[in-house]
């Protein structure tokens, strides 16, 4: 997110209650999107965990939440729950590195309006956000190539099996020495 992504909004399509919380436990993440939400006109609070959101959320129920999917003491999904208990109207999109469908479909019922993929830059949780009535926000400009998304994915098996490059191999069903070649090799755009 640079400054003159920021710059680029027009803070008059804002609604009149405009707050919003945003909860991830990447901290440096967090630190930038709340920089860009609050250039943007949003009344920004956020939190590093389900029970900080859950917090924000019985302080003053906020019109809109950004929620990561997986943070440190749960899931990203019982805030958006509460949110929809608290203040069904609430406009709320799941942010995540590692999607897939059954989540997707998880966040959709407790009632998000979107489901983004990280590293999703304020532009995108932005048209999310405001998108009119049931509607999606548009496609991103440049989404997440498929090399991206598939090392994504062996990045976040990878971390559920505590940094194991055996168990990660199994349960990928491929090579161990292929997998370590991936592991050892930056990001694809």
């Amino acid at each position: 997110m640079s400054e003159e992504e920021d710059l680029s909004f027009n803070k008059d399509e804002l609604p009149e209650d405009c707050s919003l919380i945003v909860v991830d436990d990447d901290r440096a993440f967090l630190q930038r999107l709340v920089r860009a939400m609050e250039t943007r006109g949003f009344e920004v609070r956020s939190g590093h965990s389900v029970s900080e959101g859950l917090d924000l959320i019985r302080q003053k129920a906020p019109a809109f939440a950004v929620v990561d999917m997986r943070l440190e003491d749960g899931n990203g999904l019982d805030v958006i729950a509460e949110l929809n208990r608290v203040r069904p109207t609430a406009r709320s999109i799941v942010l995540t590195g590692y999607g897939n469908i059954a989540t997707a479909v998880s966040a959709v019922k407790l009632g998000a309006v979107d489901y983004l993929a990280k590293p999703a830059d304020a532009d995108d949780v932005t048209d999310a956000l405001l998108a009119p009535g049931d509607a999606k926000a548009p496609p991103p400009d440049n989404p997440m190539s498929a090399d991206r998304v598939r090392w994504e994915h062996i990045q976040r098996v990878y971390e559920l099996c505590n940094r194991n490059v055996s168990e990660t191999a199994r349960r990928l069903n491929m090579h161990r020495r292929t997998l370590q070649r991936i592991l050892a090799k930056r990001a694809p755009k």
